[in-house]
């Protein structure tokens, strides 16, 4: 778990307290003082207060816990993931739909489809295969004016696809 770490604090967010009990209690579980399992850190919901914690940082920074905590977990514990099939994989990519961004930012429509064509090409042998690490790692330009998706469903997405090719 990054220690040291300062969250941004957003008008409204989660409620700090609740936020830095968590962190201190998986800290704690990390080194062995207590239990705290990946389960119990996803069914957590925070209070939204003025000037919490940034919403996006932490669900990111918790995201990370959760996979922490798994890797911490005594090997009949941790979860199994089922194989995933390549052809379903390609079939699930490519029905993937995102919306626009409207008038806010949002990645640039041709990075991602180029990004994700790259993917399926990889899946299908004719180009280098793109891991779970590249998905994660990969950045789009922001448009303003112009085509551009929503950049929360993106980023969900990509979660979503680098554990399926983790699972592969």
């Amino acid at each position: 778990m990054k220690t040291g770490m300062r969250l941004p604090v957003a008008l409204r967010g989660y409620d700090r307290a609740q936020v830095d009990g968590l962190l201190r209690r998986i800290g704690d579980a990390l080194q062995g003082r207590t239990v705290v399992t990946a389960d119990e850190v996803r069914r957590t919901r925070f209070d939204i207060v003025l000037r919490g914690y940034e919403t996006r940082a932490v669900d990111e920074l918790l995201r990370e816990c959760v996979l922490e905590l798994q890797a911490a977990a005594p090997i009949g514990r941790r979860p199994r993931r089922p194989r995933v099939h390549t052809g379903w994989l390609i079939t699930w990519i490519q029905n993937a739909r995102f919306s626009g961004s409207g008038v806010r930012a949002g990645y640039d429509v041709r990075d991602v489809d180029a990004f994700l064509d790259r993917v399926i090409d990889g899946l299908r042998g004719v180009a280098p295969p793109v891991t779970a690490r590249d998905v994660r790692e990969s950045v789009f330009r922001t448009v303003r004016l112009g085509p551009g998706y929503d950049e929360r469903e993106v980023d969900e997405f990509l979660v979503q696809l680098a554990g399926a090719l983790e699972a592969r």
